[in-house]
This record gives structure tokens, C-alpha cells and sequence, in this order.
């Protein structure tokens, strides 16, 4: 292994800093790898990765091979294939992705497991793979549709990309493998049979351009980047057959040019993929007007189609982004996959402007997306995450491992879904979420995401800084950089301010500064064993809805740092149900012992045999006065369901405030 990893170093392969999801070959800021953070202690994050390792990685492979995902590709090698076969057409995409967060997560630690079942699973897909590169288990084999005969809906080049991510992270923690070698066959086969002289189609599902392009960078091959600009310049231009009642090209994200859009529509993880293919090409091909066009569309799904956990997509039927202000919060969709795709757009926007905002959405969408699917044992998910359940779930409270969920949708996590994208989609993000922590530059190293650990990076100029992070965020405000090793002359260090950390303060040098949202900067001549202190103001704190937003309006949510809050209905006495709830705002949220509180009143109601016939007037109700005050419980976002079934509310409506005296 030793040996192959100096030729896969040779050709560009092995990353030195460990491996990052993420290289772009150009631009000012370069993430950090695997190697040069490491998390430490006790907090969010790192209790998150230490379930993914210990329990979901070992969960998603257990299904998978039960449920006969993993033994498709062993009757493809054996050619015992027919017209059964289980799961459906994209059930390969998942094991590669479980590959990726093994990768991730040997590249961390070098757990010997992890490392097993990274070679174990790679041995069972390669006998799968044909003698042209051609790899997929449901289609091109006796007894299945022919190749390439369903690119609407087939995902054979959706699956591909996958097999190529996964080789991606092994290539930069490992070397060169059987894994590599696999994916270098099958990305051949894809320039191949759909270059500039082959099929001038592209997948009904995005995601092969991201990864050829990773690829390319990470082989130091351009005919992958080549080829996944040229899916990008097909798409937009109506070459998928569209069937009737799917929402039509714009599902495909096949109406539109790319570079022309100015709004992302269809289904949510399609466009969002395939943005962060588009991010990916325009930096290797220093394509400014295409980063304009992802730019555009980012800032206009922010502005309009976003949920406040950082959720996307509000359509059920489709999956998909609805118009603009449609953000209903009991019928939010909010894939988790969805979350995940955006923090890969994010993440590529800011490494390719340095722009703030990108950061602050990456962090919103890990604690309120990301962060909530998994249980607490990391053996069960939501797939969709609406900001309102107005039946509690069935169950437990967590489904049984006995069962597969047949609905995205529900009040409960499943063990595992019929469409289970979301579990392994959350492990390999979990496996690799310190390498978004921070980027160093050509003189300085800035501070994204906020955890405790050390890192220890070289900066572009050739120099090398070592700091250790000490923080209790989001529980506790203050970041503590203590700086380890400095290096000779100044150089910048800087820190992110979230945009809802209005006050935030930063203390360096014994003296203490405002910190305005955005970033705040020290540069000077770091002194090694000196501390710099930011001061995050994570008090809870009232959060109103846009005007615009018809389902919202009237309503209030709480947040505090960066963590959205519910109600739970766990949490009301007998009786009461959240329907009756309406949250004073003249009194702002509180904390006490380590739980926020907010003054609630509880609403008018009507006797059973005076609820009316039909529920419109004419005109107004009486304005009948609430009854008296209470303090109500609230839950992290993230953990809600936790304790069981339960009605839940992100936003609830505000008791109209007292006008005084006239």
C-alpha cells in the first residue's frame, strides 16, 4: 500500500494534507485536510463523528447486505442476473457512498475496520465491473434493460459518480487501489460512450459532473473535467424525455441552460448537485461567468426558497423547490440529501470568492439539517424534515430495526427507508465535516465552522501555523485560539462572525474589540502560547418571518446561536396541544438551567358543542383574551422526537401584543 501510494502522489493522487472532499486548483483559499485537523474533547461534532464511526457505518452495511443491495454486484460477477432484483435502479449509488465515509473515516483514524471494510466491499463491486469499465447492477446484464436505455430515471451515470467520489477519498487518504482502478475504468467507459463522438445525452440525475471533475483533479487528468463540462453545456437544452405530470424539464433542470438560469428549480437535490458541478468546472476552467451564474441563483433560492433550519426543497410531490415565498412549514420537505447537497455548493462558493455568507449557510444547514437526521445511536434518520408535525409519528419513537420505511415522510427516524439515500449520504458528510472547519491562504488561516481541536496548517507562502481551539459552541459563546507555533513576521488570523452574532466581541492582545458579522481579523505577529478569544453572543432570541411568506405570516420562531428550536407537544401539560399555543413576544426567550424557555399563553378555545360547522365568516370572531402566561420548554431542532412521538412546531403564532393606553 505504502508503494502504491507514491505513485498515486507521482500522478497527483495522494493528498500530502491528508485528503479533503474538496481541491481546487486554483483560487486563494485552500480547505485543509484530515491530516492537519484533528478534533478533540467532547462537544457536538465530535460526538456525532464518534456515532457515525462506532454504529452507522456498520448499520448502512448491515442493510445493505440484507436487504440484497451489496449481492447484486456478486450475481452480475457470477452472471446469475434475471428480472428480480432488489432495491431500486440507484441502490448501488449507496454502497459507494458508504464506501466514501469508510474512506473518510480510515483516512481520519486508521481504524483497521474501517480500512476492512473498504477492501471487503471494493472486491465484491470490481468482479461486477465489465471489461470496458461499464459498472451497474441493474442495467446492461442478462435478464435487464439494456444500457443507457433510461437516462431519465436509470441514474447509471448518478451511480457512477458516486463509485468516483468514493474513489476520490480513497485516492487522497490511501493511494492507489483496486478501488482507484475501478473508478479510473469506469470514468474511461463514461468519456468514452458519451464524449464528443458517443451519446449526446446526459443523466436525469446530476452528480457525474461533480465527480469526473474531482476526479480529474485528484489523477491530474483533464479529459474528466472536459467531459463533465460537457454534460454541463448539454443540460438545460431539452434532450430528456419528459414524462407526464413530473413537473416537466425544469424537474431535470433540463429547460435552462446553466449559465443562463436565474433561480434554481425542479427537484432540490438534482439542482443542488448539479450547481456544485458547475462551481467545480467554471474554477478549473476559470469561468467567471459560470461562478456568476451559481452565484446568482444561490443568493436568489437563499433569499426566497430557504426554510430557516437551511432546509431546501418544499414540494413533496416532486421533491423539488417550490415558487418563491412557498415555504409552508408543515408541508416542507427539507431532504436531508438536500442539506447535503447544499452544503457542498456552499462550501465550493466560498472557496472560489471567500465570501462569508456561503460559511454561514454551511453552518446553519449542519446543525439543523444534517445534525438532525440521525438518532442519538446513529441507527436511524429522517429523510425529510418539515418545520411543523401535526400528527404525532407511530413507533416508539425511533422505528425497530425490523422495519424499512416505505415513506420519506413521518414524525419518526427509520432505521432505514426503501429509498434510504439520506443515511449514507449523512455518514460520509459526518466521516469528513472537519475538513470544513477552516481554509488557509496564501498569508493567513481563517476559521469557519467552530470545534474544538488543533490544527496545524501551511500557509501559501510556505509557511507554517499551529493553533488548538478550545470551545463549548454551540452551548457556550466563547472560541478560544491558543496559538501553538507562529511563524516568522505577521500574518492574518481569521475568525467568522455568523450573521446572527450581532454584539459578538473579540479579545486579543489585552485589549477587546466589536466583532461585526462577517469576519473579524488579527494581523499582526502571532506569539506562540497567546490566547484569542471570540465571543459569540448565543443568548435565545426571537426570529420573524419575511411578510411575504402567506403560510408564516403572524408567526415567531426562537433561535439561539446557531441552533433553531421547536415545540414539542412532550413538553405540554394533558389538554393542551401545540394548536393552542401562541408565544408572547413582549417578553424575549430565556435560558435557565440549560433549557430556553419562552412566555407562551395558551389560546381561546370553544367547547366541542360550540366548534362551529364551518370554519368561515362573514366577518372577524370576537378578539377573546388568551389565558394567563406560561413558560414553555423548547427543543433543540435537532433533537426533536427524540423522547417519542410528538407533534412539533418550528414557528408558532404570536399572541397579539396589548397596544396600551390609547
Amino acid at each position: 500500500m505504502k508503494e502504491n501510494a507514491q505513485v498515486a502522489q507521482a500522478t497527483g493522487g495522494t493528498d500530502p494534507k491528508g485528503g479533503r472532499p474538496v481541491v481546487p486548483s486554483g483560487g486563494g483559499r485552500r480547505p485543509l485536510g484530515l491530516a492537519e485537523v484533528t478534533p478533540t474533547g467532547r462537544g457536538f461534532w465530535q460526538n456525532l463523528q464518534r456515532t457515525n464511526a462506532a454504529a452507522t457505518l456498520a448499520h448502512c452495511e448491515r442493510w445493505m447486505e440484507r436487504l440484497g443491495w451489496l449481492a447484486n454486484f456478486d450475481r452480475v460477477a457470477d452472471g446469475t442476473t434475471g428480472p428480480e432484483r432488489p432495491g431500486w435502479s440507484f441502490a448501488d449509488s449507496e454502497v459507494y457512498k458508504l464506501i466514501e465515509a469508510l474512506a473518510w473515516e480510515y483516512g481520519s483514524t486508521g481504524d483497521p475496520v474501517h480500512g476492512a471494510a473498504v477492501r471487503r466491499l471494493t472486491a465484491r463491486i470490481a468482479r461486477a465491473q465489465d471489461p470496458d469499465g461499464y459498472l451497474n447492477t441493474c442495467y446492461g446484464h442478462p435478464g435487464r434493460p439494456p444500457r443507457y436505455s433510461d437516462l431519465e430515471f436509470g441514474h447509471e451515470l448518478y451511480c457512477t459518480g458516486h463509485l468516483l467520489q468514493a474513489a476520490v477519498a480513497r485516492l487522497r487518504t490511501t493511494g492507489e487501489d483496486e478501488l482507484v482502478a475501478v473508478a479510473r475504468r469506469a470514468a474511461d467507459h463514461v468519456c468514452a460512450a458519451f464524449g464528443p463522438d458517443g451519446l449526446k445525452g446526459v443523466c436525469g440525475h446530476p452528480g457525474i459532473e461533480t465527480a469526473l471533475a474531482e476526479l480529474g483533479r485528484a489523477l491530474g487528468e483533464p479529459a474528466y473535467t472536459d467531459q463533465a463540462q460537457l454534460f454541463l453545456d448539454r443540460r438545460g437544452h431539452r434532450t430528456l424525455a419528459v414524462p407526464f405530470g413530473i413537473g416537466g424539464a425544469g424537474y431535470f433542470q433540463d429547460d435552462v441552460p446553466v449559465r443562463k438560469a436565474d433561480r434554481w428549480r425542479g427537484h432540490a437535490v438534482r439542482q443542488l448537485y448539479l450547481a456544485a458541478g458547475a462551481v467545480d468546472v467554471a474554477v478549473e476552467r476559470d469561468d467567471r461567468e459560470l461562478i456568476a451564474a451559481v452565484e446568482r441563483q444561490w443568493a436568489h433560492a437563499v433569499a426566497r426558497r430557504t426554510h430557516l433550519t437551511g432546509g431546501m426543497g418544499s414540494r413533496h410531490r416532486d421533491e423539488g423547490f417550490g415558487d418563491d415565498w412557498e415555504l409552508a412549514p408543515d408541508r416542507a420537505y427539507c431532504e436531508t440529501c438536500a442539506g447535503v447537497a447544499s452544503v457542498m455548493v456552499s462550501w465550493r462558493l466560498h472557496l472560489a470568492t471567500g465570501d462569508m455568507r456561503y460559511a454561514d449557510l454551511m453552518e446553519r444547514t449542519f446543525f439543523n439539517v444534517v445534525a438532525t437526521s440521525p438518532s442519538a445511536d446513529g441507527r436511524a434518520f429522517f429523510y425529510a424534515n418539515p418545520l411543523q408535525q401535526r400528527t404525532a409519528g407511530e413507533g416508539p419513537g425511533l422505528s425497530a430495526d425490523g422495519e424499512v420505511s416505505p415513506r420519506a415522510e413521518g414524525g419518526t427516524r427509520a432505521a432505514w427507508f426503501d429509498v434510504s439515500c439520506c443515511p449514507t449520504n449523512v455518514a460520509r458528510t459526518l466521516a469528513s465535516w472537519h475538513t470544513y472547519l477552516a481554509t488557509a491562504g496564501r498569508r493567513e488561516l481563517t476559521l469557519l465552522q467552530y470545534a474544538s481541536g488543533r490544527i496545524a496548517a501551511e500557509l501559501g507562502d510556505g509557511r507554517t501555523v499551529a493553533v488548538e481551539v478550545e470551545t463549548a459552541y454551540p452551548a457556550e459563546g466563547p472560541v478560544t485560539v491558543r496559538v501553538v507555533d507562529a511563524p516568522a513576521g505577521a500574518m492574518a488570523l481569521r475568525l467568522r462572525v455568523p450573521g446572527w452574532a450581532r454584539g459578538a466581541v473579540l479579545h486579543e492582545g489585552g485589549r477587546q474589540r466589536p466583532a461585526a458579522p462577517g469576519s473579524v481579523v488579527v494581523d499582526r505577529v502571532l506569539v506562540p502560547g497567546e490566547d484569542i478569544r471570540l465571543n459569540l453572543p448565543v443568548t435565545p432570541r426571537f426570529t420573524w418571518p419575511d411578510r411575504r411568506i402567506d403560510a408564516l405570516r403572524g408567526s415567531v420562531a426562537v433561535e439561539r446561536g446557531p441552533l433553531v428550536y421547536c415545540a414539542e407537544s412532550t413538553d405540554l401539560p394533558d389538554g393542551l396541544s401545540l394548536d393552542d399555543v401562541l408565544l408572547d413576544t413582549s417578553a424575549p426567550p430565556v435560558e435557565r438551567d440549560g433549557t430556553v424557555l419562552a412566555r407562551a399563553v395558551p389560546a381561546p378555545r370553544q367547547a366541542p358543542e360550540a366548534e362551529p360547522a364551518w370554519p368561515y365568516a362573514p366577518e372577524p370572531g370576537p378578539a377573546a383574551s388568551p389565558g394567563p402566561p406560561r413558560e414553555l420548554p423548547l427543543t433543540p431542532y435537532h433533537r426533536w422526537a427524540e423522547r417519542g412521538p410528538a407533534t412539533m412546531r418550528v414557528w408558532l403564532p404570536a399572541a397579539p401584543r396589548d397596544p396600551g393606553p390609547a
